[in-house]
């Protein structure tokens, strides 16, 4: 009888390819098929890159019967979120504007992978340019949530995050702006890490927020999340936000005890309008790391309230200016319909983009407008430290905090939120990205059958302190069994 390698994390498939126990040829294979078979019903790619996968898996096979090393990432598949540039891949923000668009060269992250020796299968459905909370903005499809097919997988990285937890890769790579990892995750029931802002190149990430857009990892466990993190982190010269530091090797630390952490629980996050069944699993996070040796400690984060306003002015400034390039000149939709250059300029765009962008296109360039740059997105960046500041004075006396990551589970595929109740879901998540510190998200129950995931924001720079707590309290939880397909 052939073993369900679907069961196995990443880190386990890797070790049996490299013991060639495994081909990864086979592994590709079975792969493709499982995704043929499955995601009509979750709708979670958008794209497929079958032939390269294929010769990307016999290559991993090659080298490991030579004796070469094949890489730290041997033959795992991979998704990746349709904003990072694979060469000679179809990649279009899921936004008709780049409709047919193929990169020419390699995203930094991406090339990391490669270069590992994983096999990215193909590109995961997302939000259209990572503006939205559900994959809903779309031009493609929605996909569903592995758990309930009637109920969203969150967003904007919803298709990656679907695609793990319905087993049809191990690894997945999203963007987080403002929460695009981490709800997903939450909703999926997987774990996801943003890491500190600058830890991974955004080479090759189409923009939405320059100063809070950050690609992480999706995985099934801690220890596959921490292996992936290690393989896309570091320095870039093609991006110069990306810190010159070293990176550490995030999986020595997982296992270790967490006897005497100090984990700070934010009094802002406990607020009117989180669901008493997130609440009590999220509590009971809270216990069991307290078990596991943790001192917990009441903590305020004053500032909290302001984080979705200031948010909501920074990032369509910045988007406003970064998707001002998309203009039908140079590539993607170019409209039929015009006179002149000004009609293709407001044609291009208007048939192009989706409302939700419009919207934030339109918000960021009226703050940014001269008159009101000062009393918005000025404003706003003067809250942002404030945010920040008290993360920092946070730190000084815990090592790790502690919140929900959604103040709901998945919600259905047809209830209808207002814009302004749909930028409330990121209630809980947007301040680490206006902080640039890492937020990790590790499932942590269920409730009427649906994943809650437990947030834990960290220091700069100190991904392997919320691998190390995330670990054990993964331990601690027990076995986590993801929907069956």
């Amino acid at each position: 009888m052939m073993e369900n390698i679907f069961n196995l994390t990443a880190v386990d498939l890797i070790g049996k390819i490299k013991r060639k126990e495994l081909k990864a040829l086979n592994v590709a294979q079975q792969t493709f098929a499982r995704i043929e078979a499955v995601d009509p019903k979750i709708d979670a790619f958008v794209s497929l890159r079958k032939e390269k996968a294929l010769a990307d898996a016999a290559a991993v096979d090659e080298k490991i019967e030579k004796g070469v090393d094949p890489g730290p990432l041997a033959g795992v598949p991979v998704i990746i979120k349709d904003l990072l540039l694979s060469k000679g891949d179809l990649t279009t923000a899921c936004s008709k504007i780049l409709e047919g668009y193929r990169a020419i060269y390699d995203g930094t992250a991406v090339k990391k992978l490669k270069d590992a020796g994983a096999v990215i299968v193909g590109n995961g459905n997302n939000d259209e340019f990572a503006m939205g909370s559900t994959t809903m903005t779309s031009c493609y499809k929605m996909t569903k949530n592995p758990w309930d097919l009637q109920r969203v997988p969150g967003g904007s990285s919803g298709g990656p995050a679907a695609a793990v937890a319905a087993q049809e890769v191990w690894l997945g790579l999203g963007t987080d702006t403002g929460g695009s990892i981490r709800q997903p995750a939450s909703f999926c029931g997987i774990v996801g890490i943003k890491p500190t802002y600058g830890r991974v190149s955004r080479y090759g990430l189409m923009a939405y927020g320059s100063s809070l857009d950050q690609i992480g990892p999706f995985a099934k466990t801690v220890a596959d999340a921490a292996l992936l993190l290690k393989v896309i982190a570091g320095a870039d010269d093609y991006d110069a936000t990306a810190v010159n530091i070293p990176v550490p090797d995030y999986t020595a630390v997982l296992g270790q005890s967490i006897k005497g952490m100090k984990i700070g629980v934010p009094r802002e996050y406990f607020i009117e309008g989180i669901k008493e069944n997130v609440e009590r699993v999220i509590r009971e996070a809270i216990e069991r790391f307290r078990a596991l040796g943790a001192e917990i400690v009441d903590i305020s984060l004053p500032h909290t309230k302001y984080a979705i306003p200031a948010y909501y002015v920074i990032a369509p400034a910045e988007a406003s200016a970064n998707l001002a390039r998309y203009d039908g000149i140079r590539y993607g939709h170019k409209s039929a319909d015009a006179e002149n250059i000004l009609d293709l300029y407001i044609n291009s765009r208007s048939e192009g983009f989706g409302d939700e962008v419009k919207r934030r296109i339109m918000i960021g360039t009226y703050v940014l407008s001269a008159g009101f740059y000062d009393a918005y997105f000025k404003k706003a960046q003067k809250v942002r430290r404030l945010i920040k500041n008290d993360y920092d004075k946070a730190f000084e006396s815990v090592d790790i905090i502690l919140t929900p990551t959604a103040p709901s589970v998945a919600f259905k595929l047809t209830d209808e939120k207002t814009p302004i109740e749909m930028y409330l879901e990121d209630i809980f998540t947007i301040s680490c990205n206006l902080a640039g510190i890492p937020g990790l998200v590790v499932p942590a129950g269920l409730t009427d059958g649906l994943p809650v995931g437990v947030q834990l924001f960290g220091k700069p720079f100190a991904e392997e302190t919320l691998f190390r707590a995330g670990s054990a309290f993964e331990s601690a939880r027990g076995p986590w069994n993801l929907p069956a397909y």
